[in-house]
């Protein structure tokens, strides 16, 4: 169903982000990170993408492309105005960085 509403509506964040969540759920990693990858791309300004997106590449072993992706996080999230996210994908991006060194 939530590849059917990303096709009808490819331009619409929500079931983009919530196919991405579900790929990621059923351990289907790759297709995960393609769908994060399009939401990124489609709506840059998706602030909650970062996050996960960022975390199922942790999960993936790929700590230097999570890094990436949560350091834009947080210039989407700051300039958005959500402190929240900016927090979280602040703390993410370090412990990121510290397990690279």
């Amino acid at each position: 169903m939530l590849e059917q509403m990303v096709a009808a509506k490819p331009d619409e964040a929500f079931p983009r982000y919530g196919l991405a969540m579900e790929y990621k759920r059923l351990g289907r990693h790759d297709e995960a990170a393609q769908m994060f990858a399009a939401l990124a791309e489609r709506n840059p300004d998706y602030v909650p993408g970062y996050l996960m997106h960022g975390n199922l590449l942790e999960a993936m072993g790929k700590g230097e492309d999570a890094a990436a992706i949560y350091a834009r996080g947080v210039e989407v999230a700051g300039a958005a105005g959500d402190e929240h996210a900016v927090s979280e994908l602040s703390a993410a991006l370090g412990a990121a960085r510290d397990a690279l060194a």
